[in-house]
């Protein structure tokens, strides 16, 4: 008789939103694959998934953006202000997509390619249930650079207004959210400021409480929004 593992912690709940039937199936393959990694369930449209958020509480969904009923940012934006535990990865087709942008402003906590290649979907699930990922933070940066510097819609004209929160934070607390708007990893953070990686994640959980944020992908796209970060003209990617 096999020893019990007891030790190991439980798998990490994976919800698939997905119009299309084969999509879905693939990524079951993908994922259904790992020890880690339970599917929780699948849903066809965001109505259904919120739903099923509501019911199966899963860690991690993946939400496609166009889909019949409710659309993958409403029902982003929905699970987000219900207070839901779930952390959202927006599938998108081309990474520089204004939808893509729009899941992150709603709450999504990262946003893949639908032909991510099967290791990096894997790790995305694995880094976005941790809560303290840095997922894709080129890309991320770089949608960001696009669409702050001005939406196909238009934007205000006016700078962003300071976030009154910004005064509950320490002067190093501000040094380490500009880092993690960079898109630095905690051992960069840590190696910047000269500090151990134990202190950084310590301010990134205060800094993450103090502003009411999610996850370090949300305090990105508010150092952003709240003017922060200044996107740069002519990025070099």
């Amino acid at each position: 008789m096999g020893e019990q593992n007891t030790g190991s912690p439980d798998p990490i709940r994976v919800l698939l939103v997905d119009d299309q039937p084969l999509l879905r199936m693939g990524f079951r393959l993908i994922l259904e694959g790992e020890d880690d990694v339970e599917i929780a369930g699948e849903a066809s449209h965001g109505a259904e998934a919120l739903e099923l958020v509501r019911r199966l509480e899963p860690e991690v969904v993946l939400m496609d953006v166009r889909m019949p009923v409710l659309d993958g940012i409403e029902a982003t934006r929905r699970i987000t202000e219900a207070g839901l535990n779930a952390r959202i990865i927006i599938l998108t087709t081309f990474d520089l997509d204004e939808y893509a942008f729009a899941g992150l402003q709603a709450g999504a906590s990262a946003f893949l390619l639908k032909d991510v290649a099967p290791e990096e979907l894997v790790q995305a699930v694995r880094l976005v249930a941790s809560g303290d990922a840095v997922v894709a933070p080129r890309v991320t940066q770089r949608l960001l650079e696009t669409y702050v510097r001005g939406l196909p819609a238009g934007g205000p004209a006016a700078p962003p207004q300071r976030d009154p929160l910004l005064d509950d934070l320490t002067p190093r607390e501000l040094e380490v959210l500009g880092a993690i708007a960079e898109g630095l990893s905690n051992a960069e953070i840590a190696h910047r400021f000269f500090l151990s990686e134990a202190t950084v994640k310590t301010h990134v959980r205060r800094i993450l409480a103090k502003l009411h944020l999610r996850d370090r992908v949300q305090a990105v796209v508010y150092a952003y929004e709240t003017g922060l970060v200044v996107p740069t003209q002519g990025l070099d990617y």
